[in-house]
């Protein structure tokens, strides 16, 4: 047997010739990744940051030598993709966050001064912009119609400068899930929702490259990895593209980002199995003369579809207001009573009316969640500031009140109260914050300006 197909293969090199065989294997390793890969890189270019950090003593003997405040420059960086021929750069907040300079390496080497156009750290999402012509422009493609266990690709770069080259890392996998929401947990920090999960292979410096499909289209731009090594295992996030381009263009046009108000709260984290009993989530709260209100919802609705997306859990709610901006139209499918309605909700801004502009903290008095302080009051989470004093004003104006554990100001996490001016302070002018908070055990939400 082994003999005739050894005289079978020598037959067919024979009639087919080396030449022949030779192009049929360099068509087999032209795959589809191949070639995604080759039309997304030039487009990935490699975001290095310099900011300014409060140095932390090294050990007890460094406190008695180290100045008070000081502090010393810290290197960063991440990925990015340029969308326009100018210049334009998308990447992730948390790579910009506090960066004092920019530069941005193309893949063929080339060093650019990059300026922050705008920065949202809701979304996760920064523009920035450099001084050139063009310049390689990544395709974009759409998130929408992404299949489970369809290829992908993640180009950026990981690694930085530190392997001597400007080339960009690719890894590839398969569309692990899609519309994941992610709450804060030990190793990750902040609130993700609508997000994709991938199993290629996401690393810290890969944050803000881009997630392509098997055509080398961007659908979206990697956030996040869940790890407890601080290493890829397979479980990584990518913001889908659409929001991604939404949000930049309002950071172009705008500076900051509008935030979508229809006028309505719904069950929060009390109530995440609340969809199995009626079928949706409960509109808690509608706000008079609101959208919402003129549109016949009312509090006790169960509201079942918006946008085409089922709605479980506050969080797919979340993630349907983060896709919208003020001026959309949003139609919702809302159960009142025994009937099963249909509302277009015009979306607006939120009103300055019902989030007055706070100073900065404003009076209001934290203290860090020590054990002691999770066992006496009760507290759920493992982190937090608990407010233990706030003046009425502030009430009216923050929608927080005594008693209750900021945990989140928009993707900060909060871990001590000492993190709580600092949050508010890099907020200051960036539009209107959210703040998420555990009240009697209960994840909340608010939202409001700051100066």
């Amino acid at each position: 047997m082994r003999r005739l197909l050894i005289v079978g293969l020598a037959a067919w090199l024979g009639a087919a010739g080396p030449r022949a065989v030779a192009q049929d294997v360099a068509r087999a390793r032209q795959t589809a990744i191949v070639s995604a890969a080759a039309r997304l890189a030039p487009a990935v270019v490699s975001v290095n940051v310099l900011r300014r950090e409060r140095r932390l003593p090294a050990d007890p003997f460094d406190q008695f030598f180290m100045p008070r405040g000081a502090e010393q420059i810290v290197e960063g960086y991440g990925s990015g993709f340029v969308v326009s021929s100018d210049g334009v750069v998308i990447t992730n907040q948390h790579v910009s966050q506090g960066a004092e300079q920019i530069v941005i390496t193309t893949r063929d080497g080339r060093d650019f001064p990059a300026k922050l156009l705008g920065e949202d750290p809701l979304t996760d999402i920064a523009v920035l912009k450099v001084s050139g012509s063009d310049l390689p422009v990544a395709p974009l493609g759409k998130s929408t119609d992404l299949q489970i266990g369809e290829w992908v690709v993640a180009v950026g770069n990981p690694f930085a400068y530190l392997l001597g080259n400007t080339e960009p890392t690719v890894t590839a996998g398969v569309v692990s899930a899609v519309g994941r929401n992610l709450l804060p947990s030990e190793g990750q920090s902040g609130i993700y929702v609508g997000m994709i999960q991938t199993d290629a292979a996401i690393n810290p410096g890969n944050s803000g490259g881009p997630l392509a499909n098997a055509l080398g289209e961007v659908v979206g731009v990697n956030s996040n990895i869940l790890t407890p090594s601080g290493g890829s295992v397979g479980v990584g996030f990518a913001i889908p593209i659409e929001r991604a381009v939404r949000v930049a263009d309002e950071l172009r046009r705008f500076g900051t980002v509008r935030r979508a108000w229809v006028g309505l709260d719904v069950a929060g984290a009390e109530d995440l199995r609340g969809w199995k009993r009626v079928g949706g989530l409960r509109v808690t709260q509608v706000a008079a003369n609101g959208p919402a209100a003129r549109a016949g919802i009312a509090e006790g609705d169960v509201l079942l579809v918006a946008r085409g997306h089922r709605l479980r859990t506050f969080l797919d709610w979340e993630a349907v207001l983060l896709d919208t901006g003020p001026g959309d139209t949003l139609t919702v499918s809302h159960r009142h009573g025994t009937q099963t309605r249909t509302a277009r909700l015009p979306v607006a801004d939120l009103p300055t009316t019902l989030a007055e502009k706070v100073s900065v903290l404003g009076g209001i008095k934290v203290v860090t969640v020590t054990d002691a302080i999770r066992a006496e009051r009760n507290i759920q989470s493992d982190h937090g500031a608990l407010i233990y004093d706030i003046p009425e004003e502030m009430q009216q104006a923050t929608g927080l009140q005594s008693g209750d554990v900021v945990l989140q100001i928009n993707r900060v996490r909060i871990g001590s109260a000492a993190d709580l001016p600092r949050a508010f302070s890099a907020a200051v002018g960036g539009g209107a914050v959210t703040v998420w908070f555990e009240r009697a055990g209960r994840l909340g939400k608010t939202a409001f300006y700051v100066r």
